[in-house]
């Protein structure tokens, strides 16, 4: 999905986000799956705002300063100690065509929809994002992964590679026997 605007996008800094005043940018912007509207403003979060920086389509503003995108990062970084893995992950999803949103429960980090069906469908994916060498229990995403194949969506785990390259594996629901030593642990060394 391409970004058509041609003029940079002006945002405001306040706290963790960017807030976007101007109502044609704010259509244009909605239009394409980013941000949400809260009364007369615009509101871009942490990720929207790292990715519309790192494109060179949004200028941030704090005190009348321009914030570059290693600033946005760090000022992220002291609320999220993962917001460069999802960052990365939600810039992949982005360059491929994708509308991304943030995740809304069950420890999903986004929401993402078919290519093509953003404002015409419900979303199709929950991603999980998980970084190369991080052990997780899988009894924590397995709790989840029945319900969300029950509400129509498909849970996908996106493992940030060592390289920063994203690897996507689409999960199912399975029963694991009770072994808690050794089958409740996945490790993402690959």
């Amino acid at each position: 999905m391409s970004f058509e605007i041609e003029s940079k996008i002006t945002g405001e800094l306040l706290k963790n986000s960017v807030i976007i005043s101007n109502r044609s940018m704010q259509n244009e912007l909605l239009s394409r799956g980013y941000g949400e509207k809260d009364e007369k403003e615009l509101i871009l979060n942490s990720f929207e705002t790292l990715y519309l920086s790192y494109i060179k389509k949004l200028r941030v503003l704090t005190k009348k300063k321009n914030m570059s995108f290693d600033q946005l990062l760090q000022i992220y970084k002291k609320n999220d100690d993962d917001i460069f893995i999802k960052f990365l992950i939600y810039r992949d999803l982005r360059n491929r065509g994708y509308v991304v949103k943030n995740g809304f429960g069950f420890g999903s980090d986004f929401l993402v929809y078919e290519k093509g069906y953003f404002g015409q469908k419900g979303a199709k994916y929950l991603i999980f994002a998980l970084n190369e060498g991080t052990q997780e229990k899988i009894i924590h995403i397995q709790k989840n992964i029945e319900q969300i194949t029950q509400m129509g969506k498909d849970p996908i785990i996106a493992v940030i590679e060592r390289r920063g390259e994203v690897i996507y594996y689409k999960i199912s629901k399975v029963d694991f026997l009770k072994n808690e030593k050794d089958s409740q642990v996945v490790d993402f060394n690959f």
